[in-house]
């Protein structure tokens, strides 16, 4: 049985300050053009803002959104590697995109800005929020978004499922998750992605995203919308142009890798959130974030010197 490798790239809320600036020293010649190409694009120092902060800002979604797909662009290209196939949460579906060369780091990187700025202009900072439900059932967590106006954003695991809205539905999603027994926590991002609030920033982006050429793809990527590898450029297109409201799915696109022969799971990105997810999901797929892969990879090749 051939064994099969999915590199997995993580969303929103998995940023933070210094991420990537131990790799930046240690392997300074490879990673420092593509800093330098991000803050051409940009026109602002993402370079700054990601190791210096201040984390008020790095966690506004347009900046958010730009300095993870940069840190996963350069946490694969130091890999090495070419996966079988790829997924991303939410916004990890562009930088599958870009890893697979189906979109360039230019394009990607200015895509998400505007994704992240449109998303925040469609609902101001303060005005919407993300709450994770943890241990409740579907039928329970229905109910909560029923009562409330809000809104399933992600399928993370299991164990977790993430709700969208505006900040005082989600603070009242908190109080009746937690009179069924449940525990609300909210995440550290700066709008209600995934949910039908987004429809303007939606609606923003097609035309940004349909004027881009994309390219055929080095590997398969599994589509936030489809939650199938797709691997024709007109259709990842169609696709992503819909997947600022679509909510996110996690639980069926690790089944779905799995059921194409993937037993391996490697997490290309800042943090390790996806790993731990993917393990509560199913525990036959090995599951690895970027730190386990590069510890094992520096034992057998020494960094240059």
């Amino acid at each position: 049985m051939i064994m099969k490798t999915a590199f997995i790239f993580p969303g929103q809320g998995s940023q933070y300050v210094g991420m990537g600036h131990e790799l930046f020293q240690r392997y300074r010649a490879r990673v420092e053009p593509f800093y330098r190409r991000a803050c051409e694009v940009l026109g602002f120092d993402l370079q700054e803002l990601i190791f210096s902060g201040p984390e008020e800002k790095l966690k506004l979604t347009e900046f958010a959104q730009p300095a993870i797909l940069l840190d996963s662009v350069i946490k694969f290209e130091l890999l090495g590697q070419k996966p079988d196939y790829a997924a991303g949460h939410s916004l990890g579906e562009y930088s599958a995109l870009v890893c697979a060369g189906i979109l360039s780091l230019e394009d990607g990187l200015r895509l998400v800005h505007l994704r992240g700025k449109f998303m925040q202009e469609a609902v101001p900072v303060g005005q919407g929020g993300m709450l994770a439900l943890l241990k409740l059932d579907y039928d329970k967590v229905r109910e909560i978004c029923a009562q409330t106006g809000t809104e399933i954003a992600n399928y993370n695991s299991p164990e977790q499922i993430v709700i969208s809205g505006r900040r005082e539905a989600v603070l009242k999603a908190k109080e009746l998750a937690e009179a069924f027994g449940s525990k609300g926590i909210e995440l550290a991002v700066s709008a209600p992605f995934h949910s039908s609030l987004m429809k303007p920033a939606e609606e923003r982006l097609k035309p940004e995203i349909e004027k881009i050429g994309f390219s055929a793809p080095r590997f398969p990527v599994v589509s936030t919308v489809s939650g199938e590898p797709e691997t024709d450029p007109d259709r990842i297109k169609g696709l992503l142009c819909l997947q600022i409201t679509a909510p996110v799915r996690w639980v069926d696109y690790v089944l779905k890798l799995k059921s194409l022969g993937v037993t391996r799971l490697v997490e290309v990105g800042p943090g390790d959130v996806l790993t731990k997810l993917s393990k509560r999901i199913d525990q036959e797929i090995e599951a690895l974030s970027f730190a386990q892969v590069m510890k094992k990879l520096t034992r057998e090749v020494p960094a240059p010197g």
